[in-house]
């Protein structure tokens, strides 16, 4: 007679996988609450009804007054920032702001990124909207003019979307990148007016092809019209297989994962519209920012070593080509589908303006 193991019943080797399993899991979890600090602001969820912005930043100062005036006036009240162990005066200028949460935990983004970026909205941001936001990053959207965020948000809710989806779009100036190193980051967002669609990738919203496909299988788009993006001009030049898509807008609700991926979040129901968020990856001295980062050795993929490969071979690289087009607003993205609107949001837009 063969004995076999009852269905209700484990092998010990399969609880013994099982519990290895869960304590590897465990692990990066118990070291993360070792390492994290609460530096300033309130530790309570943040008010009903407001929007709390989250923000992973290391030595941000550079961004810091125009990050501010360009959000606040979005109708953004609350800031979560977790810092990432700067070394410049971001945190006390932090603290200097009304409004604002700061964390710390100062461990490798290449092994604790998705914990360091859920922490401020499963801590801050239960049940609340979160607009995930890097300081090199302005979010925008069509009717932000009009309806602002709180208007999107409304119409967001009517469809019963928890995310909105945004593309990225790498802005950059005419001239040379080491031309324009020492430009205050106000400067550069004037001048940096400029953008490369002409090389974008595009696959559907579940393609088996993206690489981080298994954490987007649980999400739902309204519209085959809504995709990832990878490379644009940032691979044109430097050949980079950057991901230009996220989700920065998200309700965080119980069904909802916050941030698994610097890119998205799971268990979420996409609108039917996309936003754009302009990318000043190159504002500052980035060959700089790219030779600190390769020192440091933090690194979760080979982007900034790509950058930094041609960056040495060619100083005076640019970005501005033939392909290159000037910063209008968000409707002509529309029109030349980078970006997603719908008859519904149109009507929308149009029934809030009488």
């Amino acid at each position: 007679m063969i004995w076999r193991i009852p269905p209700m019943m484990k092998s010990p080797a399969h609880i013994l996988r099982r519990l290895t399993r869960r304590m590897a899991e465990r692990r990066p979890g118990a070291r993360f609450a070792r390492a994290l600090r609460h530096l300033h602001g309130p530790t309570a969820t943040v008010p009903e009804g407001e929007v709390l912005a989250i923000v992973l930043v290391r030595n941000g100062s550079y961004y810091m007054d125009a990050f501010f005036d360009y959000y606040r006036a979005l109708g953004i009240r609350h800031f979560a920032f977790i810092d990432n162990g700067s070394t410049d005066d971001t945190i006390a200028r932090i603290k200097a702001e009304p409004g604002t949460i700061l964390d710390q935990c100062a461990l490798p983004l290449a092994e604790y990124e998705d914990l360091i970026r859920q922490y401020p909205a499963n801590a801050y941001g239960q049940s609340r909207w979160c607009l995930y936001i890097d300081m090199d990053e302005v979010f925008d959207f069509e009717g932000r003019e009009t309806v602002g965020l709180r208007g999107l948000i409304r119409y967001l809710e009517g469809q019963g979307a928890t995310a909105l989806v945004a593309q990225m779009l790498e802005m950059f100036p005419k001239a040379p990148l080491n031309a324009v190193a020492d430009f205050s980051y106000r400067n550069a967002l004037e001048e940096f007016a400029y953008f490369d669609i002409s090389a974008v990738r595009r696959h559907d919203y579940h393609s088996p092809e993206i690489p981080f496909s298994a954490l987007l299988s649980g999400n739902t788009v309204p519209t085959s019209d809504i995709q990832f993006y990878f490379g644009g001009v940032r691979g044109k030049v430097f050949g980079e297989n950057c991901c230009l898509t996220k989700h920065p807008l998200i309700f965080n609700g119980p069904e909802v994962t916050p941030a698994p991926h610097p890119h998205l979040s799971m268990g979420v129901r996409c609108a039917d519209i996309t936003g754009v968020i302009k990318h000043y990856k190159f504002a500052g001295n980035a060959a700089a920012r790219d030779a600190a980062s390769l020192a440091s050795g933090d690194l979760a993929h080979g982007e900034d070593a790509a950058r930094a490969a041609v960056l040495a071979e060619t100083p005076d690289v640019s970005l501005f080509s033939l392909d290159a087009r000037r910063w209008n607003r968000v409707p002509l993205l529309i029109r030349a589908g980078f970006l997603v609107g719908s008859d519904r949001y149109t009507a929308f837009l149009k029934e809030a303006a009488t």
